[in-house]
This record gives C-alpha cells, sequence and structure tokens, in this order.
C-alpha cells in the first residue's frame, strides 16, 4: 500500500519524540510534517529539540522545518502530543478544518461523542466519529495508567463481572514528561501525589469498557478507587490492583482468559499489535519494569501475583510501558485500526 502522509503537533515534547521514534519506517505511515510551538516553529527540528530518546534522531526527520500548530498542514492525520494546557482548543481547530486528530491529551478524552479507545477493548467505540459535527474528527488515547488496568479488567469483566476495584500505582518519572521531576525530589524518594492521576484511574476505565448504543456511551457499572505514587523507576509503570467480581472464577478460570485474550488488532495483524495483549507470570518476583516493560516491543501488559484477596476476592500485580503502549504506541494502534477500518476515507 501506498504510505500515507501524518504529522505530528507537539513535536519536540518526550510524548512527540516517542512518536517520531515509533513512526521510523512504519509501513502504513510517512512522517511529513511536525508542529510545536511559536518558539520553535521555522527552525530545523534537530535545532528545535534536545532529543532525549535512546535511538538517535534520524536525519529524515531532524532536516524537517517545524511549523505552528495551526490547520494549515498537509497531512490529514495528526498525531497530538501537546500539553493538556493547549491540547483541547488546538486539536478542536484541526478537527473543525477537516484533520483527524489521535491524540494523546486528555482534554476531549470525556466528550460524548469522542472515543476513549484501547483498540483490543472498544474498537467499535469508533462509531462515534460519525456523529461528530467535525469535519474531520478527534480519538482519544487514554491516560497511561488507565490503559494497563484497563487491559487487565477486560477479561474479567467480560467472562465474570466487575463490582469493585481498588488499584495502587508506582508510575515512571518518564510519565512526568520533560525535564519532569527534580533529581532531588525523586531520588531516595517516593512521592504519593500526581496531579489529576487518581481521578482519570477512577473515570476512564468506565467509558472504556462501556457499551455503545444509540451514538453514545453506557458507562460501566463498578466502582474504582485510585491511590497513585510517583517512583524512581524511568519507563513501566507497575500497579496493584484488587477486584471484586460477580461471580467467583478459580484463579486457573482468570489466568486462561488473560493467555486467550485477543481481539481486532490481533484478527487484522495491525504492525503496532501484539501478539500477545497480555502474558501471564507465574514466578513469585514477576512482574518487574526492568525485565518486562519492553515485552512485545513495548505494547504487551505484564501480570503476575495472582492470588486471593481477604478483603476483596483477588489481587494481582500489572506492568505496562508508559510511554509506549500508554501513550505514543497506543496513539499510534489506533490510527492503524482506523486505517485499516476505513475511518480516514469518510
Amino acid at each position: 500500500m501506498k504510505k500515507i502522509s501524518v504529522a505530528i503537533l507537539g513535536a519536540t515534547g518526550s510524548v512527540g519524540q516517542r512518536f517520531i521514534e515509533l513512526l521510523l519506517k512504519h509501513p502504513y505511515f510517512e512522517l511529513t510534517e511536525l508542529g510545536a510551538s511559536g518558539r520553535s516553529a521555522g527552525k530545523k527540528y534537530s535545532d528545535a529539540v534536545n532529543w532525549i530518546m535512546q535511538t538517535p534522531l534520524s536525519p529524515e526527520f531532524g532536516d524537517l522545518v517545524v511549523k505552528e500548530c495551526i490547520p494549515n498542514f498537509e497531512s490529514k492525520i495528526v498525531f497530538s502530543g501537546l500539553d493538556s494546557s493547549v491540547a483541547g482548543e488546538i486539536e478542536t481547530q484541526f478537527a473543525e478544518a477537516g484533520y483527524f486528530v489521535i491524540s494523546n491529551a486528555r482534554n476531549h478524552r470525556f466528550d460524548a461523542d469522542v472515543p476513549l479507545l484501547i483498540p483490543e477493548i472498544n474498537f467499535e467505540h469508533l462509531e462515534l466519529l460519525r456523529v461528530q459535527n467535525y469535519k474531520g474528527g478527534i480519538v482519544t488515547n487514554p491516560n497511561c495508567s488507565t490503559i494497563g488496568l484497563a487491559m487487565a479488567l477486560k477479561p474479567l469483566h467480560d467472562n465474570f463481572g466487575l463490582e469493585a476495584v481498588n488499584v495502587v500505582t508506582m508510575q515512571a518519572i518518564s510519565g512526568a514528561g520533560y525535564p519532569g521531576i527534580a533529581s532531588l525530589d525523586i531520588l531516595d524518594n517516593v512521592v504519593p501525589f500526581i496531579g489529576g492521576e487518581e481521578e482519570k484511574l477512577e473515570t476512564e476505565p468506565a467509558k472504556i469498557l462501556g457499551r455503545i448504543s444509540s451514538a453514545k456511551i453506557e458507562l460501566a457499572n463498578f466502582k474504582i478507587s485510585a491511590q497513585c505514587n510517583r517512583v524512581p523507576v524511568i519507563d513501566g509503570h507497575t500497579e496493584c490492583i484488587q477486584v471484586k467480581l460477580k461471580s467467583k472464577p478459580t484463579m486457573e478460570e482468570i489466568k486462561k482468559v488473560w493467555r486467550e485474550f485477543k481481539s481486532e488488532p490481533q484478527e487484522l495483524k495491525l504492525p503496532s499489535a501484539p501478539i500477545n495483549p497480555i502474558h501471564y507470570f507465574e514466578e513469585d518476583k514477576y512482574p518487574q519494569a526492568k525485565i518486562h516493560r519492553n515485552l512485545e516491543n513495548g505494547m504487551g501488559v505484564a501480570i503476575g501475583r495472582l492470588r486471593e484477596c481477604s478483603l476483596f476476592d483477588y489481587k494481582f500485580t500489572i506492568l505496562s510501558h508508559n510511554t509506549i503502549r500508554g501513550a505514543a504506541g497506543g496513539t499510534i494502534l489506533i490510527a492503524e485500526l482506523m486505517q485499516a477500518k476505513g475511518y480516514f476515507d469518510r
């Protein structure tokens, strides 16, 4: 297939850089335009960016001239890594002008007609695009900590029913962007607060696991309590989860539905889709960020330590890569799904 031209908004930030890294040699998309703030516009990208990825910046991207984030791009598909302080208005302007915006920002996640999408979980929510009043459209990627949680909950919700969830996160410093947290604040320390994070974890899964009906989402009916902590790990969010279920499966039944879980991205063999979205590990000390964050090229979710809980029914631990599965990689997977399903052709 002929590659489709795409652009990135917020290209100089850490999420924007991850987009660039993952789009190099992508089989569907060709990155041709980069947008950033006015102070970067007009500069070569290599001069405007403080490149922090582990892979070198490719000259084909480094030589691109940065544009302002106004809707005069040639590419009709734009990935947004914009900061939430500016993302809402800019993304709306692009969608109104006929662009398809696939966003990693939080601003539009709870708009009634905007999908909050994890392709393996709620791909059918893309039908909301058909009722949006934009010339183009907006689709959002969930919060980085929500994605790992929702992936673990989906097979439980479908097979056994969820009543209540308690989650405590240990979140990597890369989730705070760059330059992020001062070293003296995080080294030898755990920070028991991440602004707005607990609210996202307590609300986003209900929309993601909800059911689409009459062009709107009926939220899933279960309660979530969340506590979020920043820990001195570079990449990889760890979450300790307790669940109360409507039926009481055995541990082997739970492991089976996790290990067998596959969905539309796997059926379509999308380029960024993990072969197995969920991996369960029997080892007592797994999952671990240093070992499992790059599972399935950073797109897999690692689960371990399933055991009975004295307060809920079961408890377990998950690990997911926050800037790949939880940000740029998950957002690119949404675009791959939209392309495969023909949404860019409307």
